[in-house]
């Protein structure tokens, strides 16, 4: 789980940073739930950006663009998967029913243009931070503005509630979740802006809106189907993980006590010991749950994150190098065990380092972290053109437009003129010249 380190204050709350988590369980869990409710909306899945922010407060919402934002605190107090998938139901809805066109609207008023900054530093964190790089993106105090910016009328909210429940009913899926999450905040209504969950600024709501969905209840057909076996188990682990890798130690072990044997709770175990760092305690646990499943690629990954972070980097290698043969399509799989292999320092693993790169940074292009990492294995490997190039990359990710010319300046020395990537070259310096006409 890598931490994006970005002080929000904001929408979230105005006294303590938040983060933006990268984690490939994590995404992976969402889009398993989302995939076939944005199916049944004709919303291609792939088009679809989900975002974890690492945020005790209780907030999931969409926005700029079709992007799913998700707070930690959210998914950790979820009772189930069909908690998660309900709400996911509903957000679909705003999507599906032309929402966002709302917001969009609303932020051509040169006073909201300040405001959207905060919104859009969510995703600018995301591209250019890291694990060690702090992003600011928004000025404390402008949150409650923030929030009634992304606020939706009721109306709307009762409109992506009924959308939702009809995703429900078309994946064949109980709106038992939607209704518990609705009931679980609707007191909060009563409550000051400032004790209230940012959802429920966000989301109104209403008694009337959790009676339509007890309504639905009593007359859909799937109202007492349950989510799979698999996909609790799934909801477990993740909110396991959150826990583990966000709270405290000590609040680890008293929710997942040693008495608990299941795989949520050792799973947690060894994430916290991991951290205080106790790795006497912490890699047996791991390997007990490699034991028990050895194609679980996200036991391996955290063993191997667990010996890279901790200077065992050519230990770290064969359990980074199982993930990613367990699943050679995550990009985030592929970009830890290209970091064991590049701080191995060892030449015979450069050119492995730059193809998993290679596969990062094509599958997501917006993350700045994987062109820095793709620059060093170049660099590493002797292609000091390319390495310069995956530079200029990353600069225009981050908006550094200057260092991305400069960056480009050297890559074009060393470069074959008429290449692919000596034109790859002409398209960042020509976007990097171009004028912020926002």
């Amino acid at each position: 789980m890598t931490l994006i380190v970005a002080v929000f204050g904001g929408l979230w709350n105005k006294a303590q940073a938040a983060s933006l988590i990268r984690d490939a369980e994590v995404e992976n869990t969402i889009r398993a739930y989302a995939t076939p409710l944005f199916e049944a909306a004709g919303l291609r899945p792939q088009d679809i950006d989900i975002f974890v922010i690492g945020d005790p407060t209780l907030n999931a919402f969409v926005a700029g663009g079709q992007n799913l934002f998700v707070n930690t605190g959210f998914l950790i107090k979820t009772r189930d998967a069909s908690e998660v998938i309900g709400v996911i139901a509903h957000e679909t809805g705003h999507i599906a029913g032309g929402h966002l066109a709302r917001f969009s609207s609303r932020i051509n008023t040169s006073s909201n243009v300040a405001l959207v900054t905060t919104l859009l530093g969510l995703l600018t964190a995301i591209a250019s931070g890291s694990g060690e790089a702090g992003v600011a993106v928004s000025q404390a105090g402008q949150g409650l503005a923030l929030g009634n910016l992304l606020a939706y009328s009721r109306t709307q909210e009762s409109s992506a509630d009924q959308a939702g429940l009809g995703l429900l009913d078309r994946t064949g899926q109980s709106a038992k979740g939607l209704a518990s999450f609705l009931r679980t905040i609707e007191n909060q209504e009563f409550l000051s802006p400032n004790n209230q969950d940012p959802y429920v600024r966000t989301h109104p709501v209403t008694r009337e809106r959790v009676r339509q969905v007890e309504q639905h209840l009593k007359k859909s057909q799937y109202s007492g189907t349950k989510p799979s076996p698999q996909l609790e188990e799934m909801h477990r682990r993740m909110v396991a993980k959150l826990v583990a890798f966000t709270d405290y130690p000590e609040t680890v072990f008293n929710r997942y006590p040693e008495s608990d044997r299941s795989v949520a709770a050792r799973y947690a175990r060894a994430i916290a010991y991991y951290r205080i760092p106790d790795l006497g305690k912490a890699l047996p646990l791991v390997d007990g749950l490699i034991r028990d499943e050895p194609k679980n690629p996200y036991f391996h990954e955290l063993k191997g994150q667990i010996l890279f972070e901790n200077g065992r980097i050519a230990e770290s290698l064969a359990p980074n190098r199982e993930a990613v043969r367990l699943l050679p399509d995550s990009a985030l799989l592929r970009l830890g065990l290209a970091r064991s292999q590049i701080e191995r320092n060892d030449p015979a693993l450069n050119k492995e380092a730059v193809e998993n790169l290679l596969f990062t940074t094509q599958a997501e292009p917006y993350y700045a972290f994987g062109w820095d990492q793709l620059a060093i294995a170049y660099g590493r490997d002797g292609q000091l053109g390319m390495s310069a190039l995956a530079q200029a990359e990353g600069a225009l990710v981050r908006g550094r437009k200057k260092d991305a010319l400069s960056h480009a300046a050297r890559a074009e020395k060393r470069l074959d003129k008429g290449s692919a990537a000596w034109l790859r070259l002409q398209d960042i310096k020509r976007v990097a010249k171009e004028k912020d006409t926002r």
